[in-house]
């Protein structure tokens, strides 16, 4: 089975902008992929605002959260893997949740990579029972 932790984030997510709450996520700045001003990391982890009045064209779909954001005055794009995020939360209250940061094994890429589509065969359909 797919990870359940995009389909959570976007969930606290939407649920923290429908009670006019700001949104933040922890991250994970040492997982791979991970792309963020590294004049903002603490002790390998970075706090981001995501409220859509604080980003540009954010984007939560497949294994990624991207965006842009002013930091310190100047514009940078961030990459952001579901799966290195720690946390979701409203900064008003603290209310969100908290998720385990799991590194890829040793070898394993970070985010899969979908393999391409196999050829459809022609001819007539058929039905296989799978047990």
């Amino acid at each position: 089975m797919t990870s359940n932790k995009p389909y959570l984030i976007r969930a606290f997510y939407d649920w923290i902008l429908d009670n006019d709450l700001t949104p933040y996520i922890a991250v994970d700045a040492n997982y791979p992929n991970v792309m963020v001003p590294e004049q903002y990391i603490d002790d390998g982890q970075i706090v981001l605002n995501v409220a859509p009045a604080s980003v540009g064209a954010i984007s939560m779909t497949g294994d990624v959260i991207e965006f842009s954001a002013r930091f310190g005055g100047k514009v940078q794009n961030l990459y952001v893997p579901f799966e290195a995020v720690g946390a979701i939360y409203a900064r008003e209250n603290g209310v969100g949740s908290s998720f385990h940061v799991e590194y890829p094994e040793e070898g394993e890429e970070a985010i899969e990579q979908v393999e391409p589509a196999k050829p459809e065969k022609k001819g007539k359909p058929t039905l296989s029972i799978v047990k």
